[in-house]
């Protein structure tokens, strides 16, 4: 049986910038591993977030995983949902919850300064006691990631990410549409309760990022996927850290694998993802490794933490995982990243993103190092993301 494995540094794709005499952060970090599976197998460019859909990870890796956004996505927080086995009625919506950050009447933090998982539990449960009841409840998650579910709704409403707009005014980025009074207000008075919470108090003397706000967006109702064994007939599992990658993976079938350390930030324990991995090689068809760190390093527009967040993924999970599959008689690989997130505008893009893979009867097309201008000279582009999972595993 051939043994896969994708492998995903989040938002890795960039721009030429100065800091790199013009190179990405990519082709400026040292990428041996990545480098190796162009040289001996191909690279090129694959659209993975279809025009009308925003750029974000669900949208995208729903297609890397093979399906199309425009059939199955009902939107970002019902993915999450189902990772936190939150059962919703087919009436029912559900809203991200981030906690985040606003200065000068702007956006200043999506993440709260990354605020610690207890302390995030501790001011989500406090606000859920104040407003929840049955017809509305908060939801923990990790870090500055939770949900909002209310019971029999009906929304039509606009909403915007906080990661996008950093630096925006948030009169800018408030809900629009049928029910962004509701969640105006919820805003507002989540303003009010944090204003003086004790954590609050605790962070503002530590000189963190204080907790001003939730800012709900990302809604949906109840999602459904074909499973991914039925649809191309193999068994996968997951390692990742993020609710919203564990939702995407448990609505099609894939097995969580749960690693250590394993935070969704740039603190991940990438040894034991690559691990954790190649273990998973020995039970498994297909695994789907997620690294959360370049793209938090690109949010935050640091160029040189995400060029050496990409290192770290090459050396302790690339590296690694491609020496360890080619033991087995028939295998692929396949990396790239699941969307651009440029660190001068610290945001997702809808652009194409240049992926590399190898293995039987992959031939080469450009013998040189991956990387988005590499990738784009292939000539080998895939213009409907959902396909290149078939081309990977069937071609």
């Amino acid at each position: 049986m051939a043994k896969y494995v994708i492998i995903i540094p989040d938002g890795a794709a960039d721009e030429p910038l100065d800091i790199f005499d013009g190179k990405t952060p990519l082709e400026a970090a040292e990428t041996p591993n990545m480098d190796e599976i162009c040289r001996i197998g191909r690279q090129g460019m694959v659209r993975t977030v279809p025009d009308g859909l925003e750029a974000g990870s669900d949208v995208a890796q729903m297609s890397l995983l093979g399906y199309d956004p425009k059939r199955y996505y009902t939107g970002r927080a019902p993915i999450e949902a189902t990772a936190r086995n939150i059962n919703l009625g087919p009436n029912d919506w559900v809203f991200r919850c981030n906690l985040v950050t606003i200065a000068d009447n702007k956006m200043a933090d999506h993440s709260a300064g990354h605020i610690s998982t207890p302390e995030a539990e501790k001011l989500i449960k406090d606000l859920d006691d104040m407003l929840g009841s049955d017809k509305m409840r908060f939801h923990t998650g990790v870090s500055y990631r939770h949900l909002l579910v209310f019971k029999n709704a009906d929304f039509e409403v606009q909403t915007y990410p906080p990661h996008d707009h950093i630096g925006t005014e948030i009169e800018k980025i408030l809900p629009r549409g049928k029910g962004a009074d509701i969640l105006i207000d919820l805003m507002a008075r989540s303003q009010q309760f944090f204003a003086n919470h004790d954590i609050n108090r605790v962070r503002q003397d530590l000189g963190e990022n204080q907790v001003s706000s939730i800012w709900l967006w990302g809604h949906g109702k109840r999602a459904q996927m074909e499973s991914f064994e039925k649809k191309f007939g193999l068994k996968g599992a997951t390692i990742t850290g993020v609710d919203l990658v564990r939702g995407l993976s448990k609505l099609i079938g894939f097995d969580l694998i749960n690693v250590p350390g394993a935070t969704g930030f740039i603190d991940t324990n990438f040894e034991g993802k690559g691990q954790a991995a190649i273990e998973a090689l020995d039970k498994y068809d297909i695994v789907f490794v997620h690294v959360e760190a370049p793209d938090e390093a690109a949010h935050g527009g640091n160029a040189q933490l995400k060029m050496k967040m990409i290192e770290q993924i090459d050396k302790h999970v690339v590296g690694p995982v491609f020496k360890a599959i080619q033991n087995y008689d028939q295998w692929r690989i396949l990396v790239l990243p699941d969307h651009p997130t440029p660190v001068q505008t610290c945001s997702h893009s809808p652009e194409p993103v240049p992926f590399a893979m190898a293995g039987y009867d992959i031939n080469g097309i450009l013998k040189k190092g991956f990387s988005e201008s590499n990738s784009a000279k292939s000539g080998f582009k895939i213009d409907n993301g959902f396909e290149l999972m078939e081309y990977f595993l069937k071609s």
